[in-house]
This record gives C-alpha cells, sequence and structure tokens, in this order.
C-alpha cells in the first residue's frame, strides 16, 4: 500500500493575489469575518496554518457599513496608555465618524490569530472611506468582488 503525504505550501510557493471588497449596505460583522477568512486563506485548497497563505485585500466605501441594531449608541472601543487614569472610552458613533477605517480593522483584528503571522496578515488589509483607493497598479491582479447584501 503506497502512502501519499500531505502537500504543505513553503512560504515562497504560495501565490498572492489582490481583493476587492465594496462594503457598501454589507454588515459590519458579517464582512469582517469575509475579510479575516479572505487574509487567513481559509477559502482556498492550498491553506496551511503556520504559513501566509491569505490574499491582500482591499475594502472601499467603508463609510457606507451598515450598522445594525443599537451598536452606533452602545457599542464602546477602549484605549489605554499604561499610565494610571488613561482609558479613554469610544463609541462606534464617534468612531465612524472619524476614522471609519479603523473599525473594520479592530474586528478583523479580533478574528486573527494573536501571533506574528496574524500580525502580518492584518498588514495585507487595506480599509478606505470613499470609493477611491491608491492600489490601481494590482488592478490586473485585482479580483472584484462587488457584493451588496
Amino acid at each position: 500500500m503506497k502512502r501519499t503525504s500531505t502537500y504543505f505550501p513553503k512560504p515562497g510557493q504560495v501565490e498572492q493575489k489582490w481583493r476587492l471588497i465594496d462594503a457598501t449596505g454589507q454588515s459590519l460583522g458579517r464582512l469582517a469575518r469575509d475579510v479575516a477568512v479572505a487574509l487567513q486563506g481559509k477559502d482556498r485548497p492550498t491553506y496551511t496554518p503556520h504559513v501566509l497563505t491569505g490574499d491582500h485585500v482591499v475594502v472601499v466605501n467603508m463609510d457606507k457599513v451598515r450598522i445594525t441594531g443599537d451598536k452606533l449608541l452602545q457599542k464602546t472601543y477602549y484605549r489605554h496608555s499604561g499610565y494610571v487614569g488613561n482609558l479613554k472610552s469610544f463609541i462606534l458613533r464617534d468612531v465612524l465618524e472619524s476614522h471609519p477605517d479603523r473599525v473594520l480593522q479592530l474586528a478583523v483584528k479580533g478574528m486573527l490569530p494573536r501571533n506574528k503571522l496574524g500580525r502580518e496578515m492584518l498588514k495585507r488589509l487595506k480599509v478606505y472611506a470613499g470609493d477611491s483607493h491608491p492600489h490601481e497598479a494590482q488592478i490586473g491582479q485585482l479580483s472584484e468582488q462587488r457584493e451588496g447584501n
């Protein structure tokens, strides 16, 4: 009986693709889930947990994302400087008005592994509030995903 071994791609063997995702009308959590899966490469047959097999993801129109329920006023983000008494809190509505890209980055960051590989995956995420982005050079390799749920 011949034994077959499982194929694990090496770091240089994985083809890097670019994905463009339009956030218009999409729910924040479901969009973050789709982005996290694409960054990890879990939607590919060559997924390997210890190798960076995911794609680069460009998300546009983040200012038009859909927030469901009462999260606009109830969801709170915290930041602490490390000094006593310097805990800052921000509600989702204020963060969306000032920096809509950070909302998705924080949501995706919580879904990625907490190690060096997860930090490298997060560097491959590019989020823009408007419709334009500076990654037109990759447009030849950019696979468009216009999902308007």
